[in-house]
């Protein structure tokens, strides 16, 4: 259910399908038709599927996931509409060279072939000669040591790519296809038992399983991400373009406190310390305000998120965009490892969910509605997430909108997908 109804322009944008990852076919093999492609793989779109993972459709070998995502934009939808558009397909992209890989149980090799010549990881394992460079005896041990990888770890690698690569693509086009501001994405990819949440954002993501709540995200905002950001700004204080000063103080200081001591915290510290106000000081902190009006430079309130390369400072020429990642953190939940009943749910919401309803309302309010409906109805997680707008949007009355304690509805456009596990 996407958006509660208030405002004109909806940013928030959602996306959901079922993606046919196949095989990059080895140099000098015909591709097929974009028709054929297309048509081959129509039977796996209908609702049912029961297929397994790993499929060769027509001779093409592959793997399809199930995707669902919801991008919350700001400062105009353009960012969102492109990444709800194109971002499975990055990933579809990014997962064509796994198809070998995780099809075999074997672990992944740590380097791939040009062709299918014998690969070059066996030559890792030849001990390093004489003419490889100066290396002592003692020390050529060191360099064979090599790292266990997943494969669960080659999917979150691929996604992690995925994000930049869409972010890319939106600073490419984003004159072509006038993209302004940017936005928050959050990602469920549901690949070979396992579901993949990933997050660049404030949006959020819970499962509830047996009524238990288990959290599959959590929100990137100037006070979570506080010691990255002041890291980079110690880091690289050109940055700040002499206006802003990486240190946070409890409030602005005045100019009358110079030479006073007054509480701070750098980018090492979690606690708090006192520290003598010089000149510096008195500059604009880096992040400003606590919760939902924290901000960035006094701008944004995000930290992660795709998008936003033309941000600056108000009437300055001062960039925000090397404070804002666009990589997400991705969380893996199996589902191999339990049984599941018909009420086990993941559910995504943009942030006007989250703003007005805590994790504890919302699983209540997912429990409510679907007892209330057979266990075998397929609209009854439709009308959970309808609920959930609904109930976090309120009512119209004369002092605006009121939830049911009289409490002020969220002033936000409202996404959720309510997926039965």
């Amino acid at each position: 259910v996407i958006n509660a109804g208030k405002s004109q322009h909806n940013e928030d944008q959602a996306c959901c399908e079922v993606v046919f990852v196949e095989r990059r076919p080895s140099p000098g093999a015909r591709l097929p038709s974009r028709e054929a492609a297309l048509n081959s793989l129509s039977h796996l779109l209908p609702h049912g599927l029961t297929s397994p993972s790993f499929l060769s459709l027509q001779g093409r070998k592959g793997f399809y996931f199930h995707y669902w995502a919801l991008f919350d934009g700001h400062a105009g939808s353009g960012a969102a509409v492109m990444a709800s558009k194109k971002l499975h397909l990055h990933i579809c992209e990014q997962l064509r060279d796994l198809v070998d890989i995780l099809q075999d149980p074997s672990p992944p090799p740590i380097c791939l072939p040009h062709d299918m010549r014998a690969c070059p990881t066996e030559q890792s394992q030849v001990p390093l000669t004489e003419d490889d460079g100066e290396v002592p005896n003692n020390a050529v041990p060191r360099f064979h040591l090599e790292k266990a990888v997943s494969h669960e770890s080659l999917v979150i690698g691929a996604i992690e790519n995925a994000f930049k690569l869409m972010d890319d693509q939106i600073e490419r086009e984003r004159a072509s296809q006038r993209l302004p501001g940017g936005c928050c994405a959050l990602a469920a990819i549901y690949l070979m038992g396992k579901f993949y949440v990933a997050n660049a954002g404030d949006s959020r993501a819970i499962i509830i399983r047996n009524g238990e709540i288990i959290p599959m995200s959590r929100e990137f905002t100037p006070e979570t991400e506080r010691q990255r950001l002041q890291f980079l700004a110690f880091l690289r204080p050109e940055l700040l373009g002499k206006e802003f000063t990486h240190l946070e103080f409890p409030r602005r200081i005045q100019p009358k406190e110079l030479g006073k001591k007054m509480l701070y915290r750098d980018q090492n510290m979690n606690g708090w310390a006192y520290k003598k106000i010089q000149e510096d000081d008195l500059k604009f902190p880096l992040i400003y305000g606590e919760g939902k009006k924290a901000r960035v430079m006094a701008t944004i309130g995000v930290t992660r998120g795709l998008g936003d390369h033309d941000l600056k400072v108000f009437s300055s020429n001062i960039h925000i965009k090397p404070f804002l990642s666009c990589f997400p953190e991705v969380r893996v939940y199996d589902l191999t490892q339990y049984e599941h009943c018909p009420d086990d749910v993941l559910v995504l919401g943009t942030d006007g969910l989250w703003d007005v309803t805590n994790d504890k309302e919302v699983a209540g309010v997912v429990m409510e509605v679907l007892t209330s409906y057979e266990p075998n109805d397929p609209c009854r997680y439709t009308m959970v997430a309808q609920e959930l707008v609904v109930r976090s949007r309120g009512v119209l009355k004369e002092r605006g909108w009121r939830l049911a304690n009289d409490k002020l509805g969220s002033g936000d456009d409202i996404s959720v997908f309510v997926i039965p596990l």
